[in-house]
């Protein structure tokens, strides 16, 4: 097995990840995308305003990658449906600009007003406006149902095409899952998740499939529901890579408290590892233990390696992952970037995966990371709920095959969608 691949970015700038030892950090055609003719999509978004998700993924759609203008993706917007129209909304004045209808309900969107499914795809944005909180804090984003009207009308119209949902699946465990069941149902080719998934990682790191993980210690930030699904998407984008990966998850706990900070206290999780994590997001990782709303989600997966990941809102700025490899005496540790400008690249990167699935009719990577990640933390916010109770769980006995899909800054975004 080759050595982990970590350069740090002026190493990479000045092109070393060229040798990165046949890792994916190669452009993914031969050819450019201006040679493939665009393929057309829908957008089924929540909200559509400045910096939020409809805007950084579909207007690139229609602006270009840096939405100045300049070259964008092989994909032209066809249609559009925002569930609400929000007080900065872009979503009228660009539908304007660039003659794209607006429907009032997902099935014209998809339809485009006719009686046929015109479009090769579809985007789901479940994600920002005004929608309420259950008790477990989970923000409940309409993604099932989003989900439900799209394929409700590739039943009806005897027509299936790609969808890509946005963030976690649900974001309740039973809505997940029927999302996945459905898709699985109708032959949907479906696609979701995290952009940090592709962003840049600071220093950069390219994981051999196969690698022997002895442990891996992830940090987030911000609130439980809306950035712990990042983070554990990021920490399974990574341990997935491991020898005999996916089985699933055996159990899955939240900690807070003295509790949490016992975990590394006596050695269930390595205080070293936690610290080459933390070191890459905290100015002053010393006061960690003073943060305030600090917990812990630990989760055992099947094949006997402990997930772990502290949340640490106020306290760590980004998120990060540190692991250990056997044989090797150097932890490997990453921060994942949320650069803001160009125009949030990494959701360039995000679309670039959705562009390939549309034109390929293939997922760029598989979508039961995600189910997994947001069956995980489904479960931890119940476990929060129940005092911190050790949750079992049967159902997140989820097996795929990993892909080795790169990450920015590869596939270079004016590459072809259809090359090897």
């Amino acid at each position: 097995m080759n050595p982990p691949t970590v350069i740090s970015r002026r190493d990479l700038l000045k092109g070393a990840a060229a040798a990165a030892g046949g890792c994916l950090t190669l452009p993914m055609s031969l050819q450019g995308a201006d040679s493939v003719a665009p393929k057309s999509v829908a957008a089924v978004v929540t909200r559509y305003e400045k910096g939020l998700h409809a805007d950084v993924l579909i207007g690139k759609i229609m602006e270009g990658w840096k939405q100045d203008g300049g070259t964008g993706p092989a994909l032209k917007l066809a249609s559009m449906y925002v569930d609400q129209y929000g007080p900065g909304d872009l979503a009228r004045g660009l539908a304007e600009k660039y003659n794209v209808p607006l429907f009032d309900t997902i099935e014209g969107a998809v339809t485009v007003g006719g009686n046929r499914i015109p479009v090769d795809g579809v985007i789901s944005v479940g994600e920002h406006g005004d929608y309420p909180y259950n008790d477990k804090e989970q923000h409940l984003y309409p993604r099932r149902r989003f989900f439900s009207e799209i394929t409700d009308t590739f039943r009806k119209y005897g027509r299936v095409v790609p969808v890509f949902n946005d963030k976690h699946l649900g974001p309740q465990w039973d809505d997940a899952k029927w999302m996945y069941d459905r898709a699985q149902e109708l032959k949907v080719p479906f696609m979701a998740g995290s952009s940090l998934v592709v962003t840049y990682r600071d220093p950069e790191l390219n994981l051999p499939m196969g690698s022997d993980i002895e442990a891996a210690v992830a940090i987030g930030y911000s609130g439980l529901d809306i950035y712990a699904a990042h983070a554990l998407e990021v920490f399974q984008c990574l341990v997935e890579r491991r020898r005999g990966a996916e089985k699933g998850v055996e159990w899955v706990q939240f900690l807070q408290g003295d509790a949490m900070w016992k975990a590394i206290d006596d050695g269930r999780v390595s205080s070293e590892i936690f610290h080459a994590a933390l070191a890459l997001v905290a100015a002053s990782p010393e006061g960690v233990r003073q943060s305030k709303d600090a917990s812990l989600f630990l989760f055992q997966y099947r094949d006997g390696l402990l997930g772990t990941l502290f949340m640490l809102p106020g306290f760590a700025t980004g998120t990060a992952i540190a692991l250990k490899v056997k044989g090797q005496q150097q932890l490997l540790a990453t921060r994942f970037e949320e650069r803001t400008q160009p125009r949030h690249p990494h959701f360039a990167y995000l679309l670039k995966g959705i562009e390939r699935m549309i034109h390929t009719g293939k997922p760029s990577y598989p979508v039961e990371r995600t189910l997994l990640t947001s069956g995980i933390l489904d479960r931890a916010l119940t476990s929060r709920l129940l005092n911190q109770e050790r949750l079992v769980t049967p159902e997140l006995e989820i097996r795929y095959a990993p892909v080795d899909y790169p990450h920015a800054p590869f596939p270079e975004l004016t590459s072809s969608p259809v090359g090897g």
